[in-house]
């Protein structure tokens, strides 16, 4: 795609407004007229549950992706006590310090996990894996301790994030299989045998009522209790060198500033190129009208409606400029809103899915919205594609988005696809950005924000 695509995003055509700009439109259908405040509690408590079931599956995926990282810190720890207890025998000599590269190695992995539901984990810039060095470091105790309380506590919740939401399945719908099953079978999944009635099947479906009750009131406290010692522990410590880290930041400054540049460049050159040359034109045009209606005012009837064409051309481009440096419709409708306009006004079939419960920085909501117009203007233009989707999701401080097409693949960041572009405003916001585009197809556009103030 052509850079200067993304200076002019496609706006949705004749956007509804809204009474309240705190409230963004929904893409799932349209709004409820206004009741005058009667079935205020009843959306209130919709509002609540759907927080709560949010909240609820946000932290059961969380539990889970603990549990794998669980399981990986169990073996970690079985390879490295093994190799602490043949260091006699000279054979932990070799085992100890792939042990304990294979820790810190985990340890960075889980970092980069948790960093995805909350603030980022920095650490240290080298772990040692020599024996003698990795005994003198204070890292290397850290990182045990948290190896240790993974392994088992973690475990054990991770565990709990996969077998409630199975019991709470099992239960519930225990009277809807309960005649098929055998008179000896286990009715519950804590075990206990009931017997087959009616009375017995619906209390059974009561206590899987009950474990959905526990999901949601109990697996935000066991996500967070999971995490907890990786957010102590694996941090960097007070004398961490993070020169990495600060040269890091230095270079997205750098870039940001790039893009604000190139940003201002754009808007002189519309406004330069586009705005001023009808201006100028219709300058010139109602001073020839002006001299010719003494003499001919037919003449200058043509000219004046000359002129009045060319002022309505300046005014369309100048509200285009102005569009592009921050849409009004982020504003009237929120992300959602802006983003289902997007997708109505795309050549290309696309399916949008907000799940954003809370509003984001503005800048934020801007950068995803010219992130997402710019991408589905490359798919329209260069993929070849049948059909897109954008998932937007909203959580843990950060703001991720995905574009995925069926098109032909092959999209190359040095090709002047306007790619460079995104991920500089990316960059702006200490974001990532991750292409995946193999000849072929899929291509698979993944950005993640944070949510800023």
């Amino acid at each position: 795609m052509d850079p200067a695509d993304s200076a002019n995003p496609p706006e949705p055509a004749n956007p509804p407004e809204t009474t309240d700009p705190s409230r963004p439109a929904s893409s799932t259908g349209p709004q409820l007229p206004d009741s005058g405040g009667q079935d205020a509690p009843y959306t209130g408590f919709k509002r609540v549950v759907a927080r709560a079931a949010t909240a609820s599956l946000a932290s059961l995926e969380q539990l889970v992706g603990g549990l794998g990282t669980a399981v990986l810190a169990l073996f970690a720890l079985l390879w490295l006590l093994f190799g602490l207890v043949t260091v006699p025998l000279g054979v932990g000599l070799l085992l100890t310090p792939t042990a304990l590269h294979a820790v810190h190695g985990l340890a960075h992995r889980e970092r980069g996990r948790l960093g995805r539901w909350g603030p980022e984990i920095m650490g240290p810039a080298a772990a040692p894996t020599r024996l003698r060095e990795a005994w003198a470091a204070p890292v290397t105790y850290r990182t045990l301790g948290w190896l240790l309380w993974h392994a088992t506590f973690g475990l054990l919740l991770g565990l709990m994030g996969v077998l409630l939401p199975l019991f709470a399945v099992r239960d519930s719908t225990f009277p809807l299989y309960w005649p098929l099953a055998p008179e000896d079978a286990s009715s519950t999944s804590l075990g206990f045998g009931v017997a087959h009635t009616w009375m017995d099947a619906a209390a059974v479906c009561l206590l899987g009522v009950g474990w959905f009750a526990i999901i949601v009131g109990l697996t935000p406290g066991m996500a967070r209790l999971q995490a907890a010692p990786a957010r102590r522990l694996l941090t960097a410590g007070p004398g961490t060198d993070l020169s990495l880290r600060i040269a890091e930041l230095t270079a997205t400054r750098a870039g940001a500033l790039d893009a604000h540049a190139t940003e201002l460049r754009r808007i002189e050159r519309s406004l330069h190129d586009g705005t001023q040359n009808r201006m100028v034109t219709v300058t010139v045009l109602l001073g020839a009208a002006r001299r010719m209606v003494a003499r001919d005012p037919a003449g200058a009837d043509d000219i004046l409606e000359r002129a009045q064409s060319a002022a309505e051309q300046a005014l369309a481009e100048l509200r285009t400029v102005s569009r592009s440096i921050l849409p009004p419709v982020l504003a009237d409708r929120g992300l959602t809103g802006a983003l289902s306009g997007l997708a109505a006004n795309c050549t290309v079939p696309c399916d949008i899915e907000v799940e954003a419960p809370e509003r984001c920085a503005a800048s934020v909501e801007a950068t995803a919205y010219f992130v997402v117009a710019e991408a589905l203007t490359n798919i329209a233009k260069h993929s070849g594609a049948r059909r897109a989707s954008v998932t937007v999701r909203g959580g843990g401080g950060q703001l991720r988005l995905r574009i995925e097409d069926d098109g032909r693949g092959g999209a190359d960041e040095q090709g002047g696809s306007g790619l460079t572009g995104i991920r500089r405003r990316v960059a702006a916001h200490d974001g990532t950005l991750t292409l995946s585009s193999p000849p072929g197809g899929p291509t698979v556009l993944e950005a993640q924000l944070s949510r800023g103030v």
